[in-house]
C-alpha cells in the first residue's frame, strides 16, 4: 500500500537515492549550490511494468529481508550487540562488516518509503537501538575496535586511526550516514539520524586543517558527507568530504595489511588512489570500487560547492574509463586478483573482476555526470550497466548473487548465497528501489526523460505539476508511448533520450563498435505527427504548449546486432557479441548441447529474436546458424540453471577460436 508524505518529504525524497537529488531546503537552511539538472525522487515514480516491477517486489519480499537474515547468521549484528555490552566474545568477520549492516538498512529504508511494512519498520528500530549503544561516548562508532580495543580486528591497526587507509573506520560509517538520512526521510524518526551526525561531528572535531591529517582507504565518507550537508545545510560536512580527496596524492605512508588480505600485491598507492592528487588525475587505476565511489564523491563536491576544477578532473577519468576501461556489459575493473582496473584496454574476459559493487558505482558516478552536464552520453552508459553488468548481479530468485562477473566461464563458475567479503547482496538490495528514481530529470523548464520503463511520474516543474505516463515492453521491444499530463496548460520542453544503439552508436566514442548497418532508424511523434529527429547530447528537445493527454511516440527498432571490439583489446580481437536494444547476449550451454566455448560464428551468419515466456523468466531468446543452430540468452540471465559454459564474445572464424582463459576461483 503506497503511503501518502507530507510535503516537506516529497520534496526532499529523492536524497534518498543520491546526494544530488532535487531538495528543498528548510527555513533554517542555507541555499546552497547544486546540480544544474535535478532527479525527480523514487517516490514520484510508480513502475507499472512487467520487467521492473516484477524485480523490485522480488527485492521488497525476498532479498531484504534475506540480508537481514544473513547479516544475523553471519555474527554482523552480533558485532554490534558485543560492542554495545549486550553479549559477550570477540569481534567476528572483517573490519568493513559494519558496512553490510549500513546497506541493508538503507535498502529498507527505501522499501519503507514505498510500502508499509511494520515488522521491517520494527527490525530497524531494534536494530538502531543496538547501533545506539555501540556507539561510544564521543560519537565513534567501530565494532572491529570497540569490542576489544586491545586487541582490534585483523586490519584496524593498533589504535583509532593509525591504519586509516586499510581500517574501513570512515567508508562503514560513510554507509551508515546514507542509511540514517534515508531512515529519517521514509519514517520522520531521528534515532537514527541523531547517531550519524554525532559521528559526523565528531570527525569535524577530528580531522581537517590543523587537526589530524590523512584520508580513507575506501572511500564512501565523502558520499555520505555530502548528502548530510544537502539534509542539514552544515558545510563543514561538505568542507570535510573536500578535506578527504584533497588529502590523496601528497605523503605516502604504510599499511598494515592482514595476512588474509590479498590486496598487499598491488601497487599500494595506485591501488588506493593515492598516486596524485585528484585533481592531477586522468587515467582510472587502482580498486575499481574506490575509484568509482571516489569519482562520485568528486561530482557531489564539485556540484554542491562550486568547483569547476572536480568536474575538469572527473570528465578526464570518464574519457579513461568509458574509452579504454570498460566491458561491453558496462562493467569495469579487468583485473580479479587485486580487484583493480588493468591497462588501457586490458579486459580479459574470464579472470574478468568487473564486480557488482563496481558496476553500481560506475551506473551512479554516470547519473552524476549526467546531472552536472544534461548529456545523454552518460545515460547510454547507466543503461548499458543496468541492463548487463548490474543485473547479472543478482539471481532471478533474489537469493544468490555474483561478486565478480566474468564475460566467459568453462563451466565451473556458479551463483552464491552469500560471501565473506558481502559488500555486494546488500549493494544491490539498496540499488534496485531506488531505480525510479533514475528515470527522470528536471533542469528549468525541461523535463529529460532517461529510462524507458512502463511507469507512472509525478514531476514538479516550476509553477506546474506534469503526469508522465509511460507505456512500453522495452527492454524487448522499442515502442515507448509518453502521455503528457500538465496540471494546466503550458509551455516546457520534453527532452528524450535516443539511446546510442539504435542510432549506430554501440557505446560513447570507439571502444566497441556495430558490424553491421541498422535498416531501420528511430522515429518520434507528437499526437501522431512526426518530428524531426534533431539531435542535441542525444535528446530530442520537443518545446511547445503542452495539454494534458499530450502524447509522444518513440520507437526504436531493436533488431541483432553483431559487436566487435577495438582493436587493442586483445582479448576480443577475432570476435564477435550479439546486442538487441540495450540488451547484451551470451552463448550458454544449457542451450548449446552443452557448449558455449569454441563456437564460431561468421559475419555473414543471420539472427533473429522470439520471445520466450517460459524461459529464465521470461525473455528475447536470439538464435542463429552457426554451423548448427545457435541460441543466445541475455547476459544478466546467465547461471540461474546451474553451472554451464558461458560466453559472450564468439570467435568469427576457426582461426580466433582461443582456449578458455582460466577461471579457477573460489567464489563460495
Amino acid at each position: 500500500m503506497k503511503k501518502s508524505f507530507p510535503a516537506f518529504f516529497t520534496a526532499v525524497a529523492a536524497v534518498l537515492i543520491i546526494v544530488v537529488a532535487s531538495c528543498q531546503t528548510s527555513k533554517e537552511q542555507p541555499a546552497f549550490r547544486d546540480y544544474p539538472v535535478k532527479p525527480v525522487a523514487f517516490t514520484e515514480v510508480s513502475l507499472t511494468d512487467d520487467f521492473w516491477a516484477p524485480r523490485l517486489e522480488t527485492n521488497r519480499i525476498k532479498s531484504i529481508p534475506y540480508a537481514f537474515r544473513m547479516n544475523e547468521e553471519t555474527g554482523r549484528v552480533d558485532n554490534f550487540r558485543k560492542a554495545a555490552g549486550l553479549m559477550p566474545g570477540k569481534h567476528k568477520g572483517r573490519r568493513f562488516n559494519d558496512s553490510d549492516i549500513f546497506k541493508s538498512m538503507e535498502a529498507a529504508a527505501y522499501s519503507l518509503a514505498m510500502t508499509q511494512d511494520p515488522e521491517l519498520g520494527k527490525k530497524m528500530d531494534e536494530l538502531i537501538e543496538i547501533i545506539g549503544q555501540a556507539q561510544e561516548a564521543d560519537g565513534y562508532l567501530y565494532t572491529a575496535r570497540t569490542i576489544d580495543p586491545a586487541d582490534p580486528a585483523p586490519g584496524a591497526g593498533d589504535e583509532r586511526w593509525s591504519n586509516l587507509r586499510a581500517s574501513h573506520e570512515l567508508y562503514n560509517v560513510g554507509h551508515m550516514y546514507e542509511a540514517a538520512i534515508a531512515y529519517h526521510l521514509a519514517t520522520g524518526k531521528r534515532t537514527f539520524l541523531d547517531i550519524a551526525l554525532k559521528n559526523a561531528d565528531f570527525l569535524l572535531a577530528t580531522f581537517g586543517p590543523g587537526r589530524r591529517r590523512g584520508f580513507p582507504g575506501h572511500q564512501e565518507i565523502e558520499i555520505g558527507l555530502a548528502k548530510l550537508y544537502r539534509l542539514t545545510g552544515k558545510k563543514e560536512y561538505l568542507d570535510l568530504a573536500r578535506f578527504f580527496l584533497d588529502e590523496r596524492g601528497y605523503y605516502h605512508q604504510g599499511i598494515q595489511y592482514s595476512q588474509d588480505d590479498p590486496f598487499a600485491i598491488y601497487n599500494p598507492e595506485e591501488y588506493l588512489q593515492n598516486h596524485k592528487p585528484v585533481l592531477e588525475q586522468n587515467e582510472a587505476v587502482g580498486h575499481a570500487v574506490r575509484a568509482m565511489y571516489m569519482f562520485s564523491g568528486m561530482a557531489d563536491v564539485a556540484a554542491l560547492g562550486g568547483y569547476p576544477e572536480y568536474i575538469a578532473a572527473i570528465d578526464r577519468l570518464w574519457d579513461d574509463v568509458a574509452g579504454r576501461k570498460m566491458y561491453l556489459t558496462g562493467s569495469v575493473g579487468a583485473r580479479s586478483g587485486s580487484e583493480s582496473f588493468g591497462e588501457a584496454y586490458e579486459l580479459p574476459n574470464a579472470t574478468a573482476y568487473a564486480e557488482t559493487c563496481a558496476s553500481i558505482g560506475n551506473a551512479i558516478w554516470n547519473h552524476r555526470l549526467f546531472l552536472l552536464h544534461a548529456d545523454a552520453k552518460y545515460m547510454d552508459v547507466f543503461e548499458r550497466i543496468l541492463y548487463n553488468g548490474l543485473l547479472a548481479g543478482v539471481s532471478l530468485s533474489g537469493d544468490r548473487f555474483f561478486y565478480q562477473n566474468p564475460l566467459e566461464s568453462a563451466g565451473d563458475y556458479e551463483r552464491s548465497p552469500w560471501f565473506e567479503v558481502a559488500c555486494c547482496p546488500p549493494n544491490l538490495t539498496r540499488f534496485m528501489p531506488s531505480l525510479p528514481g533514475y528515470m527522470y530529470g528536471v533542469g528549468d523548464d525541461t523535463i529529460f526523460v532517461n529510462l524507458f520503463i512502463g511507469s507512472e511520474a509525478r514531476i514538479g516543474l516550476g509553477e506546474n505539476q506534469v503526469v508522465v505516463k509511460q507505456e512500453t515492453d522495452y527492454p524487448w521491444q522499442g515502442k515507448v508511448r509518453l502521455e503528457i499530463r500538465p496540471a494546466k496548460p503550458g509551455r516546457f520542453t520534453v527532452a528524450v533520450r535516443i539511446p546510442g544503439w539504435s542510432r549506430g552508436q554501440a557505446v560513447p566514442g570507439d571502444l566497441y563498435r556495430f558490424l553491421d548497418r541498422a535498416e531501420e532508424n528511430p522515429s518520434i511523434k507528437v499526437n501522431g505527427a512526426g518530428q524531426p529527429l534533431k539531435l542535441e547530447a542525444g535528446y530530442v528537445f520537443l518545446t511547445r504548449r503542452w495539454h494534458e493527454g499530450d502524447v509522444i511516440e518513440l520507437d526504436l527498432p531493436m533488431p541483432v546486432r553483431k559487436v566487435s571490439a577495438h582493436e587493442k583489446v586483445e582479448a576480443d580481437r577475432g570476435r564477435l557479441a550479439l546486442q538487441r536494444g540495450p540488451i547484451v547476449y551470451c552463448v550458454e550451454g544449457w542451450d548449446n548441447r552443452g557448449r558455449a566455448l569454441g563456437i564460431v560464428v561468421p559475419d555473414e551468419s543471420v539472427f533473429e529474436s522470439r520471445f520466450e515466456s517460459g524461459l529464465l523468466g521470461g525473455v528475447m531468446a536470439i538464435t542463429g546458424k552457426a554451423g548448427t543452430v545457435l541460441t543466445a540468452i541475455p547476459y544478466y540471465s546467465w547461471a540461474n540453471r546451474g553451472k554451464s559454459e558461458m560466453a559472450v564474445w564468439l570467435a568469427r572464424t576457426p582461426e580466433a577460436v582461443k582456449s578458455p582463459e582460466s577461471v579457477d576461483r573460489d567464489v563460495n
